[in-house]
């Protein structure tokens, strides 16, 4: 029988209505270790919405979507930060950390939505639309970035794209993100046909289905879906936006249409709330475990590294973001 340290106990009794007792006794040791080496190491744990709840309410420091952990990073006091969440995020973090270590537990934690573009691509967009800023979700490589004007996340793109005081912007990645967007301003978006390989398989009639099985169910869209989607869900926004939302309107029952895990870290601050959960996973997210974010600081892996020249571009779309 696994004895249960005080501290994993307290944390336990946290997220004991999204972690089945069975499943504790596996985590509470990595738990116990990544807090030490945590202290010992000077080191902090950013975390992504989409991470599991043994990660992000266990041994994070910082949580959040895109947006905040990218402002967050910028704040860090710690010789080592630890991304648990995708290499595009890491990266983020070493631009606006460049005397800092940081580390991505495993370096297969990508992005569809990243590996959809290049920075050739971007060329290739600039030399077709001559004078037209370029957008770049946060979603990206750092070379792509590099070639861009300034970045966005779901939460900000809006104001975003009405910061440039242009008649028409290229957006890309995200397609939906752009189309979704363009529905809201009188900016000409030009889109690029990337898409999230978790938002994109959700489809109206899913709702229409959610709402048939739960009658009264709130849905919440990240804006990542297909417009048709957006269309019919009662509200849409970022992972923060989502999140907020149940804060402050408390449905009864509410769903989610974005990655599986947000609706159990929302549900930790909220068991007055009913979640459904359509699950649909993110391959890449689920890549970071307790294991591996404890091997991360044992041995020092893996390092995230970019090219000067290719920083110091991709550092300043990114700073004109968080200036907006």
């Amino acid at each position: 029988m696994t004895v249960m340290s005080p501290i994993a106990a307290s944390l336990y009794d946290r997220v004991r209505r999204v972690i089945p007792a069975i499943e504790w006794p596996a985590f509470s040791d990595d738990i116990d270790a990544i807090l030490a080496l945590k202290r010992e190491r000077n080191a902090v744990i950013l975390a992504h919405n989409y991470q599991t709840p043994e990660i992000f309410h266990c041994v994070a420091d910082i949580v959040g979507d895109s947006l905040a952990l990218a402002r967050k990073a910028m704040a860090v006091d710690a010789d080592i930060i630890v991304l648990a969440g995708v290499h595009f995020m890491a990266e983020t973090a070493k631009l606006l950390n460049p005397g800092k270590t940081v580390l991505i537990p495993d370096m297969r934690a990508g992005c569809s939505l990243a590996d959809s573009v290049t920075a050739e691509d971007v060329r290739l967009m600039r030399l077709r639309y001559p004078g037209v800023p370029v957008v770049t979700y946060v979603n990206t490589s750092a070379a792509v970035k590099a070639e861009s004007d300034i970045c966005c996340t779901s939460g900000n793109a809006l104001a975003v794209v009405e910061s440039l005081c242009a008649p028409r912007v290229i957006m890309l990645p995200d397609e939906y993100l752009a189309k979704n967007i363009a529905a809201q301003t009188k900016v000409e978006i030009i889109a690029w046909k990337g898409h999230c390989e978790v938002h994109e398989r959700f489809t109206p009639a899913d709702i229409h289905e959610l709402r048939e099985a739960h009658p009264g169910v709130t849905v919440l869209a990240h804006p990542e879906c297909p417009p048709e989607v957006v269309a019919v869900a009662d509200f849409a926004g970022s992972t923060a936006a989502m999140s907020d939302y149940v804060g402050r309107h408390k449905p009864t029952r509410v769903v989610l249409m974005t990655e599986c895990s947000m609706s159990d870290n929302v549900a930790v601050d909220h068991p007055e709330v009913d979640f459904v959960r359509p699950c649909n996973l993110c391959p890449h997210m689920k890549r970071i475990t307790l294991a591996n974010i404890r091997a991360a600081l044992e041995e020092n892996r893996h390092v995230v590294t970019i090219d000067p020249h290719v920083a110091d571009r991709a550092r300043q779309a990114v700073e004109r973001m968080l200036a907006v």
